[in-house]
């Protein structure tokens, strides 16, 4: 009985530790955007939080979408550049956007490549080429394949994402 009993206690002990066991919230997750090792300009979400509109945030953090044909820059026909909400660095130019009938901003080159980056999205169940604001990490859409001359890419992107500077 004496063995039975120190192997209860010895159970209901290890149960106790590991259930008392605390995981950090503040692990920075690789590839992320508190990534500074990945992303030299990244900040913490609390950070974004104070920084971005709620929409934005939601896009750029939490990498989520906006609808399609509701949205501020889906079918803007201005000339100008279209900037980082986070960071105000140039991305695209209106010399590059197209109507790609999506509902989305849609351009088929970026004003510096070096200011992007492509990143594996395996969200939702696909694969996806995710474009993020390379200094920061911070999602702007998607890329594909299926966009006009010269390049044939599509990159699709959250209006929320960008900044429109309207050309003087």
């Amino acid at each position: 009985m004496k063995k039975v009993n120190l192997i209860v206690a010895a159970v209901f002990l290890a149960t106790l530790s590991a259930c008392g066991q605390t995981h950090s919230k503040d692990k920075v997750v690789t590839g992320s955007s508190e990534d500074v090792k990945t992303y030299p300009e990244a900040k913490s979400n609390s950070y974004w939080k104070n920084v971005l509109s709620p929409e934005a945030y939601d896009i750029m953090v939490n990498k989520g979408t906006e609808p399609p044909f509701h949205n501020p820059y889906w079918n803007n026909h201005e000339k100008g550049i279209y900037v980082s909400a986070a960071t105000g660095r140039p991305l695209f130019s209106s010399d590059a956007k197209f109507d790609s009938g999506t509902g989305w901003p849609s351009f088929f080159k970026p004003v510096d490549p070096k200011a992007i980056m492509i990143v594996k999205d395996y969200s939702d169940g696909m694969v996806r080429d995710e474009v993020v604001e390379r200094s920061t990490g911070l999602h702007l859409g998607h890329v594909f394949d299926d966009g006009p001359a010269p390049t044939g890419l599509r990159y699709c992107l959250d209006s929320y994402a960008l900044k429109f500077v309207k050309a003087k």
